[in-house]
């Protein structure tokens, strides 16, 4: 997401009890993704509003201010309840929140709503403060409902794979079913392919993914009311995704790279794209321009990605949209504002489990300590973008430096410090 102009303050709605990625249900799971909510301070400017369904630790909010250059009472932060099974808008607006909201709203004028995902809760909440959505249009106040659906759609596994086959992109072998018949399909596959992924219809980061070979069969049914889909395992590939926008004009490509994974699971990133092909770097980019046009037809506007996997060659498969603001969005906004001069700066993010328990201020003091925290005059060094984690141990941060050579330098290092 680029930087908003300064005439335009946000509220930024921290959404990530949303049911866009998954169903509202699964609360651990949700509960879980919202812990990384702090993060979304990187986006603020003066005068903007952030809508958290976490509290952020005072310290970790003067660690954000300070590197962003700004005082710490620049902005507004409201915590709202945590409600099992509730999108994070629609607990918004059945609590006191939303007269917190509408006041401060109603104190400066120009005020959008900018959401991590567009759902039809968010565009219900925008209505309630008479504010538009980000980036749409200040005459639309708010998103239209083709926009809505085709935000749902994409980020089902399903809806990709149509878009995607309608769009001309390489797929990995794979059906779609219900969950009464995927023992069938199961075997079906693993017949022709040996090795397997299982997928929920509707999930994000690698939550419920499933690698499955000729000797887990027999499965058992799954809920005849869910959807999965069944692909072919693409052995011995690697992980990428690119980030783009779309809005009134053409769609942009923002940013590329690789994705470190575990069991399927996202755990981190790392940017521009290394020793990849160019030929499947432009590739990659031209399937998502093509993604773009396609939202863009039904009214989306916004950020948006494709992941797929490198195989041998340079062979690429896409295998999933995210129509929304994704794990990456926010570091990458934080490391171009802290590095404005750079049009395409070097960086990784992760998360590093420390040998022990830190507070946030223990945790940048042995940064401080050992050299590695980020030095702006520099625009190298760790940077822990997500607050103290809540075990104390798994921390998030990113790390970024004008010499790309220099990151996988630094991030040993910060590998010894946090785990010596």
């Amino acid at each position: 997401m680029l930087p908003p102009a300064h005439d335009q303050p946000l509220v930024i709605l921290a959404n990530f009890a949303s049911d866009i990625a998954i169903d509202l249900q699964q609360s651990a799971i949700l509960r879980q993704w919202s812990l990384q909510a702090p993060r979304e301070i990187w986006l603020a400017r003066p005068g903007d509003v952030l809508v958290t369904p976490v509290p952020l630790s005072p310290a970790f909010i003067r660690y954000a201010c300070s590197l962003l250059d700004m005082p710490i009472d620049a902005i507004s932060i409201l915590t709202v309840p945590d409600v099992a099974g509730e999108a994070i808008a629609d607990t918004v607006r059945s609590t006191r929140t939303l007269t917190s909201l509408r006041d401060l709203v109603a104190q400066r004028t120009g005020y959008r709503l900018l959401p991590t995902a567009l759902d039809s809760a968010t565009v219900a909440l925008a209505a309630d403060l008479d504010i538009p959505i980000s980036p749409y249009d200040l005459g639309t106040r708010g998103a239209s409902p083709d926009a809505v659906a085709v935000t749902a759609l994409l980020n089902t596994k399903a809806g990709f794979r149509t878009a995607a086959q309608d769009l001309g992109m390489r797929l990995p072998a794979g059906r779609l079913c219900d969950g009464s018949r995927l023992p069938a399909v199961a075997r079906e596959l693993i017949g022709a392919y040996q090795e397997i992924v299982v997928k929920p219809d509707r999930s994000a980061g690698g939550h419920g993914l499933r690698f499955i070979s000729g000797r887990d069969l027999p499965l058992a049914a799954e809920s005849a009311a869910g959807q999965w889909v069944v692909e072919e395992f693409l052995a011995d590939c690697r992980s990428v995704s690119a980030q783009f926008h779309t809005g009134e004009d053409e769609p942009r490509v923002l940013f590329s790279g690789e994705m470190s994974t575990r069991d399927g699971a996202f755990t981190g990133y790392r940017s521009p794209l290394p020793d990849v092909p160019e030929r499947t770097v432009k590739e990659l980019e031209r399937w998502g321009l093509d993604l773009g046009d396609h939202l863009a037809a039904r009214g989306y506007r916004g950020p948006y990605s494709i992941d797929a996997m490198v195989a041998r060659h340079g062979r690429l498969y896409a295998t999933e949209a995210n129509v929304r603001r994704t794990a990456t969005t926010t570091p990458h906004a934080m490391i171009t504002r802290l590095l404005p001069s750079s049009p395409t700066p070097a960086w990784l993010m992760g998360t590093r489990r420390a040998d022990r328990v830190h507070t946030f201020l223990e945790a940048v003091d042995l940064l401080a300590a050992a050299g590695l925290a980020y030095d702006p005059g520099t625009g190298a060094g760790v940077l822990l973008y997500a607050d103290a984690p809540a075990d104390g141990i798994s921390w998030r941060y990113a790390i970024t430096a004008p010499d790309p050579d220099r990151i996988p330098q630094l991030d040993r290092q910060f590998a010894l410090l946090f785990a010596p």
